[in-house]
């Protein structure tokens, strides 16, 4: 995706960030973490988990290997409901399997980022990323527990994309005519558009249990998120101390 047209920078203050990333910003900030984190996990290399780890698929008991970094920071049913590891809403946010993974996030985190920091403010869209990405893994959980998604509890989840959905709902509902270009096919379409396509592909495939329905479960409760939270964005004024100081001498 591209900018296609440039009519959004005419918008008010604070909506005139889009794709555009100033070197010390939280945005930047979160791609390099990202980014670091993927290096470092493929230079640490896959080893059997300890204590066993397994998935269960047609009764047949199947080892996992993966990275000590990914044993400890994914997300799975297992791991959240029966062992209770709650940190894990935060942690799976950091972790990517594969390049093209960390590729398409990053990027669309490049793209979108910058607008919701300049609109939220820095210490609000930190909250908003984490938050939204969290909300990811609990449908998932959710879903889950529904029995809508059909998989084993030991499935890992892992990712920033639920993070990512609620910034790109947050964008389509800043600027919702803004026109952006498609990567494939090569047509532009407005940013509100696409995000109701992207939302149609992860419902679809969720229901239908298509590829990484579970992955797409995530995309559905980041985007959830988004939504509420930039219905209301005040509630985000508890992790920002200068509106406390602000809203006292008001």
């Amino acid at each position: 995706m591209g900018i296609y047209d440039r009519e959004y920078f005419r918008q008010p203050a604070r909506r005139d960030s889009f794709a555009r990333v100033p070197a010390l910003s939280l945005t930047m900030w979160l791609i390099v973490i990202n980014v670091a984190m993927f290096f470092i996990e493929l230079l640490s290399g896959q080893t059997m988990a300890a204590r066993g780890y397994i998935v269960r698929e047609g009764g047949q008991i199947i080892p996992i290997p993966m990275s000590f970094i990914k044993y400890w920071m994914h997300f799975s049913a297992y791991t959240v409901v029966d062992l209770h590891q709650i940190w894990r809403f935060i942690t799976f946010q950091f972790l990517h399997d594969g390049f093209a993974h960390i590729a398409f996030n990053m990027f669309a985190l490049y793209m979108f980022g910058p607008m919701i920091e300049s609109y939220l403010g820095r210490k609000r869209f930190l909250a908003f990323y984490l938050i939204c990405g969290a909300a990811g893994g609990a449908a998932y959980i959710l879903l889950w527990q529904m029995h809508i998604l059909v998989s084993s509890p030991f499935i890992p989840l892992v990712g920033a994309s639920a993070g990512i959905f609620g910034v790109l709902i947050a964008a389509a509902m800043v600027a919702p005519n803004a026109t952006i270009m498609l990567l494939f096919p090569p047509i532009p379409m407005q940013l509100r558009t696409f995000a109701w396509v992207l939302i149609a592909i992860a419902v679809f495939t969720v229901f239908t249990a298509g590829h990484n329905a579970g992955g797409e479960a995530a995309h559905l409760g980041g985007a959830a998120m988004g939504a509420a939270l930039m219905s209301n964005p005040s509630v985000l004024n508890i992790f920002d101390p200068s509106t406390w100081k602000r809203r006292r001498y008001s």
